[in-house]
């Protein structure tokens, strides 16, 4: 299947914006790259590549788990390994996987849980791995349940350290003393990592405390959107205020798509996820928006365009746009760089990778951003590749709200 005309064009108008605004040097050394990938790829070799880079970030194929971030490390840890088998599954690679290989990678998960149900692996220890929620223990177990659930297994200890969230007054006091108004960011990932985790807990273990606080963070979170822009804390009409309301917007819509709750507000939702769209095609403020920027705005323009016809075309017309931008940020290796022309460092010495570098964690979160466009551009080469998702809480599931 070949690319379509509408996505050659939109490709060329990348290319244009790339000579005329030259933001950055490195984006402008690639342009005959790009030119190349839009032109020449189509989903056979779009697998075939991130599978094969995901490979070799193997760094003992006798050992299950042993995946580095990026080329320049050489210590793999427990976070690397989710985005192995989170991209893996993605790509529908693991059917490949023997029930002995399974179990052997199931087995290898379970040796991180500790008692309190939180995985953690002791190279990546540091100050940031007990308190932040962008990274960390917490967030790693939200990686966790997916990679597990993607292997056909089950985490196998409670996550004993959510018992404090069930008590339901400290729950809404909890959610009504987080700063949303100058961290909200970092306030909805946390929220997303609490709410998740407890989705699983109902749904995996059937815990019927779980359901209990979901059900009423749910309904706190409802009460508290804003109905100007489907936002939470501040959010204003400036670029950088619309991003960063989508980007806290994200973590918390989807507890909302995967509990198929109807979300409110989904026009305004729509209406600042398209204004966060830059002239290369990406969604931030900076001209080499980052994938995280890239895939919090599309999954709410994917999701919602299957719900509703406002503004239809025109989230169609933003996301054919987008695609060439992903690719963009494709390397020749067949990984991708979380944000061109920076270094990037995540959490931790180990988990870092050079400028213009590919590394796992962009790979499989821009790998996800093309699954779910997909779902929307079936006359792409996006569609030559039968796409998994995981019926699990988290961020790899694909379901509508409302249905």
């Amino acid at each position: 299947m070949g690319v379509s005309k509408n996505l050659i064009q939109a490709g060329k108008g990348v290319y244009r914006a790339l000579r005329q605004f030259p933001i950055e040097r490195d984006l402008l050394r690639r342009k005959e790259f790009v030119a190349e990938q839009i032109r020449d790829l189509n989903g056979h070799m779009l697998r075939q590549r991130i599978s094969s880079y995901v490979g070799s970030m193997r760094s003992d194929a006798s050992k299950i788990g042993d995946y580095v971030f990026s080329a320049s490390q050489s210590v793999p840890v427990l976070y690397n390994a989710t985005y192995a088998v989170m991209t893996l599954h993605l790509l529908n690679e693991l059917q490949s996987f023997s029930s002995e290989e399974r179990s052997a990678w199931l087995d290898y998960f379970s040796r991180f849980q500790e008692e309190d149900g939180l995985f953690k692996d002791p190279k990546l220890e540091n100050r940031l791995a007990k308190t932040e929620d962008w990274w960390g223990w917490r967030h790693l177990a939200l990686q966790v349940i997916i990679s597990v659930t993607a292997l056909g297994g089950v985490v196998e200890k409670p996550f004993e350290f959510l018992n404090l969230y069930y008590d339901l007054d400290f729950l809404i006091s909890w959610l009504e003393n987080q700063d949303w108004d100058n961290k909200s960011a970092d306030v909805s990932n946390a929220v997303q990592n609490i709410g998740a985790l407890m989705q699983y807990s109902r749904d995996f273990h059937a815990n019927d405390r779980a359901r209990a606080a979901v059900d009423c963070m749910l309904d706190w979170l409802e009460k508290t959107q804003d109905a100007a822009t489907g936002f939470w804390g501040e959010a204003g009409q400036t670029p950088e205020s619309l991003s960063l309301g989508v980007q806290t917007g994200y973590h918390l819509w989807l507890l909302f798509f995967y509990d198929k709750r109807p979300l409110h507000h989904i026009d305004r939702i729509i209406d600042s996820s398209l204004a966060t769209q830059n002239k290369f095609g990406g969604y931030g403020v900076k001209s080499n928006s980052s994938a995280c920027e890239d895939i919090d705005s599309m999954d709410p323009l994917v999701r919602l365009t299957l719900h509703t016809e406002y503004r239809r075309d025109e989230i169609h017309e933003s996301l054919k746009e987008a695609l060439p931008w992903i690719i963009v940020n494709m390397n020749e290796d067949g990984g991708f760089v979380f944000r061109r022309s920076e270094r990037l460092y995540y959490g931790h010495d180990l988990m870092s990778a050079n400028s213009n570098q590919s590394s796992l964690f962009p790979t499989w979160f821009r790998t996800l951003n093309l699954a779910y466009l997909a779902q929307v551009m079936p006359d792409t080469f996006l569609n030559e590749i039968d796409w998994q998702f995981t019926d699990c809480p988290g961020l790899q599931f694909f379901r509508q709200t409302g249905d």
